[in-house]
């Protein structure tokens, strides 16, 4: 296993703190783009970097040692590195699960199996694997796609149904006809395949990875819908989607300084003639205002609804007895649906801002290139995607949701009524 070092006792354990750092890496990472992206994954020391800034960490409990942070300030942390880099951004959020895998797994063993809070994972949860049941857990096979920084992660998560003698397993509270579970894997037990070649987010290192016949102790294995502490704000059943929005907040926000930074330099060349300057400045083109105007309102309203879907899903669960089930309906959908719209508007609004600077956007070298890539790709993943808004529309009508791990909901275990109460009685 990939195993980090203990927690050292110099990386801060503050969610402000965390927070500072990784607002003081963003230009390190805004320079080393380009590399990042060339090597296809997080070269090793930036890896280490987002460890010794504590980034990994966010997730984790004040009983694990962590900083226990909210989702809003998760979210602000992905958000500040996506600033300097998109797949940094991007890897850094999913390692920082393992503190809320934490939550789902017996505490006991996850303090075994992570003897730091510096240790990061990866993987996917779509359940594309093969568990099958074997006397103290399972033995699990697949082969699962766009496994993101598992190329460097200590633990590897992966989504399987589950078998037993080769037929689907139905879970024994009757909650589920056919089980599936997250696997948590040492990155050591995996294999990754060299098929990282990609439009955007190159550095994400988001090769398929593949599992054959391993073991998979019943208690390394977690299902969102049973905590393993007490009920709270980081153990509810959609914990693991809510900071993912802050990379292309980050990217969006990344871009819209960029331009204009330039629209204060820029000068017109003159109509007519490509060769001669006008010596009009950018900054009173009257159609360049409007656009910079009308992107910012467009990023400003969508981080906005981010963060107060947050923080109202936070207010109700953060007393310890409140669930996702006492949040309305359009709370409930709140998350998820901004959560799209983020991914949404970073497309928007940096196409936008690129059709401003014209051929300047088009070279290889030029950021915009990369974020225009980036946020066209993150713009694929299935947080971003139709069947998210078929799931919320859905959900607000009372009809079938596509999705419902979006949205936290959980199918409960249904008792037979009995039919008589001599039936009761019996």
């Amino acid at each position: 296993m990939t195993m980090t070092e203990p927690a050292r006792t110099d990386v801060p354990l503050t969610g402000a703190q965390i927070l500072e750092n990784a607002k003081a890496l963003a230009p390190v990472l805004r320079e080393r783009a380009a590399e990042i992206e060339a090597n296809r994954s997080l070269p090793a020391d930036v890896v280490q970097l987002l460890r010794d800034a504590g980034v990994f960490r966010i997730g984790f409990s004040r009983d694990w040692g962590g900083p226990e942070m909210t989702s809003m300030e998760q979210t602000e942390v992905i958000e500040a590195l996506s600033y300097g880099d998109a797949s940094v951004g991007w890897c850094a959020k999913l390692g920082s699960d393992i503190g809320l895998h934490a939550n789902f797994l017996d505490q006991d063993e996850a303090r075994r199996m992570f003897t730091s809070i510096d240790m990061h994972s990866a993987g996917v949860l779509p359940v594309t694997g093969h568990a099958e049941r074997v006397p103290g857990g399972y033995r699990l096979t697949g082969r699962w796609g766009f496994g993101s920084g598992s190329t460097h992660a200590d633990w590897v998560a992966s989504g399987a149904m589950v078998f037993e003698n080769g037929e689907p397993y139905a879970s024994p509270d009757g909650s589920n006809p056919h089980e599936s579970r997250l696997f948590m894997v040492p990155q050591e037990q995996i294999r990754s395949l060299d098929n990282w070649y990609t439009l955007g987010l190159c550095g994400s290192g988001s090769a398929d990875y593949t599992i054959t016949d391993v073991f998979v102790p019943e208690n390394h294995t977690l299902t969102f819908d049973n905590p393993k502490v007490p009920n709270g704000p980081l153990v509810q059943p959609d914990v693991i989607q809510r900071s993912m929005c802050g990379v292309p907040l980050g990217t969006a926000r990344a871009a819209l300084d960029y331009v204009r930074g330039l629209t204060i330099e820029r000068v017109d060349m003159l109509k007519g003639s490509p060769w001669r300057m006008s010596g009009v400045a950018w900054k009173d083109n009257e159609h360049i205002q409007i656009t910079l105007a009308e992107c910012e309102a467009d990023y400003s309203t969508t981080r906005a609804g981010v963060y107060r879907a947050l923080e109202r899903q936070w207010e109700v669960t953060a007393d310890g007895t409140g669930t996702l089930d006492d949040l309305t309906p359009d709370e409930r959908v709140a998350p998820a649906l901004t959560g799209w719209q983020a991914f949404q508007m970073a497309k928007r609004v940096v196409l936008r801002l690129c059709d401003l600077l014209g051929t300047a956007a088009i070279r290889s070298g030029d950021p915009m290139n990369r974020w225009l890539r980036d946020s066209v790709t993150m713009a694929m993943h299935p947080t971003a995607r139709d069947r998210v808004t078929q799931t919320v529309g859905a959900h607000l009508v009372g009809a079938k949701p596509s999705m419902r791990f979006m949205l936290g909901i959980v199918d409960k275990p249904q008792t037979p009524k009995p039919k008589s109460e001599a039936d009761a009685d019996a």
